[in-house]
């Protein structure tokens, strides 16, 4: 069974499409979006060499012509080389305005590619293929696209709606665990950030999710869509309330520049660790109680996901080199870090007072840990 969730950005509407067999049915759902029948599509080595047939085939199927450019695999991938590279190519390929190009991957290629049909012609339609759990839940849904810069992630880049978003809970059948785990980061942030009720049903299910229930999964990934969906409508461009989506990233985001975007670190197990961090932090500021950062440790151990700065490998630079790292996050507003704390599960908010020697304690006691 395919569900959608609509988002009802006026003159910006689209569908999220979630269930099974949606890439091999892509034709049949994106033929009404086509003014001529031909679409470019976008992916990366490992997505295409897995899915890319099953996609060309889905639009053949409908008469729908389609040509394909593949990037390498990975974080590094998100930057101005292969940003321009695929600009480029989707000008020889003679793409329109009207057109459409597919971002068939993980929440790299969707980034990138978003970005790209962003400034193509000042703005052409895209949509969006997840194939990744982190995808499905989060960076597939709400506009923000982008690409990485030397100084941070995600600092250049544009808001731009996707024309349609498609999530077929099949491809997550296709991950590694490690992969699968990463997304869920994502997926218990929705919880932790506004939905107590959400955060309760994970502890019951989503050890069965990660085994394989294509239900439960399905569950999950509607859920989360849900809370962004109503996220962006009340703040689009993050003036506001959509900071909210932000709960641990901005320890991530120095996380992973620290480890150089590299697969020390996905950025859903960055984004795990820096909700457990935020929780300690708030707990500290006597903001929540304190069995509520036990409990978010406790299930991210169940799912056996990082939680802590001993989780990474490798050598991590010292808790005043990783506080200025967070100093380069879009979050930052006149100076201010800006963090996402908690009252409680369910209940966070955004705050830029938080005293610098309480982020450096945690900091350091989490490195002298390692």
């Amino acid at each position: 069974m395919t569900q959608t969730v609509h988002v009802p950005l006026a003159g910006r509407e689209y569908d999220v499409r979630i269930g099974e067999g949606l890439l091999a049915r892509a034709g049949q759902e994106i033929t009404g979006l086509l003014k001529r029948p031909r679409v470019a599509i976008v992916s990366d080595e490992n997505v295409a060499a897995q899915h890319l047939a099953t996609l060309e085939a889905a639009l053949s199927a409908e008469g729908i012509e389609s040509t394909a450019l593949t990037l390498p695999a990975g974080e590094s991938t998100k930057q101005w080389p292969e940003f321009s590279r695929t600009v480029e190519w989707l000008l020889d390929q003679k793409i329109e305005r009207s057109d459409i190009v597919i971002a068939l991957g993980g929440g790299v290629i969707g980034d990138l590619v978003g970005f790209a049909a962003a400034v193509l012609r000042r703005g052409v339609r895209f949509v969006q293929m997840p194939t990744s759990l982190l995808a499905q839940v989060d960076s597939s849904v709400g506009g923000k696209t982008g690409i990485n810069a030397p100084q941070g992630k995600n600092l250049i880049g544009a808001f731009h709606q996707p024309a349609l978003v498609l999530a077929d809970i099949d491809v997550l059948d296709s991950l590694q665990p490690r992969d699968f785990l990463a997304g869920y980061g994502e997926v218990v942030k929705y919880g932790l950030l506004g939905d107590a009720k959400f955060f309760d049903w994970l502890e019951k299910n989503a050890t069965r999710a990660a085994a394989g229930d294509k239900e439960l999964r399905a569950y999950a990934v509607k859920r989360s869509v849900e809370m962004k969906a109503e996220i962006v409508l009340r703040d689009e461009t993050e003036q506001g309330d959509r900071a909210l989506l932000n709960l641990g990233h901005t320890f991530c985001h120095a996380f992973e520049a620290a480890t150089g975007y590299s697969s020390r670190l996905l950025h859903g197990e960055g984004v795990a660790i820096g909700c457990a961090m935020a929780f300690e932090l708030s707990s500290r500021l006597g903001l929540c109680p304190q069995e509520d950062p036990s409990r978010v440790r406790a299930h991210l151990k169940a799912m056996g996901m990082k939680v802590d700065l001993a989780d990474i490998d490798g050598d991590l630079p010292g808790a005043e080199a990783l506080l200025e790292l967070m100093g380069q996050d879009k979050k930052v507003v006149d100076g201010q870090l800006r963090f996402v704390l908690a009252r409680g599960i369910g209940q966070a908010f955004v705050t830029s007072d938080v005293p610098k020697d309480q982020v450096l304690k945690l900091l350091e006691e989490q490195l002298a840990n390692r």
